[in-house]
């Protein structure tokens, strides 16, 4: 493994823990301040910080899954273990290496909670619009997502992402 490579993994991996700390440390200022109180109106009637469990997933769909929410965590973080080992050190697949980051956080934030609660903690609600209660890691999930579907539409071509194949390079 190369110096760069080794750099580029090691770099993820610490921007990782600094995420999934701040998504902890949110949460844990959640359940401080909001758990068992009114929501903290930010903007009223339009945001506000309101304590919710999620035992299920996004929205509230498929309650008391946990079981499920966790092999599908570790899938995410397999796959994306394997995308980070495969991309090349160069700074061309940086933005696709954030976007990995955030959606390897994202999970491993909710993971944490799922694995030591049972539920996961959201707290951020825009009751403009009535969009379910979510938190720092839905965000990561989200905003990654977002980019992804951005980079891989008008960034990277189809030979930038054979680096990622299963199949061996003819020769």
């Amino acid at each position: 493994m190369t110096k760069q490579k080794r750099s580029m993994i090691y770099s993820f991996i610490i921007g990782v823990v600094i995420l999934v700390g701040l998504d902890q440390w949110t949460k844990g200022l959640a359940v401080a301040h909001l758990k068992n109180k009114e929501p903290a109106v930010v903007w009223k009637g339009v945001f506000e910080f309101c304590y919710s469990e999620n035992r299920g997933a996004a929205f509230g769909m498929m309650q008391e899954k946990q079981l499920f929410f966790f092999l599908i965590a570790v899938l995410v973080l397999g796959a994306v273990a394997y995308l980070i080992w495969k991309m090349p050190a160069e700074r061309r697949y940086m933005p696709l290496a954030v976007c990995l980051m955030l959606i390897c956080a994202g999970a491993t934030g909710n993971m944490i909670d799922r694995v030591s609660q049972g539920y996961v903690v959201d707290f951020l609600y825009f009751r403009l619009i009535h969009f379910p209660i979510f938190n720092v890691a839905d965000c990561y999930v989200t905003s990654a997502a977002a980019g992804l579907m951005l980079l891989i539409m008008f960034h990277y071509k189809d030979e930038d992402m054979m680096c990622f194949s299963l199949k061996k390079k003819e020769e």
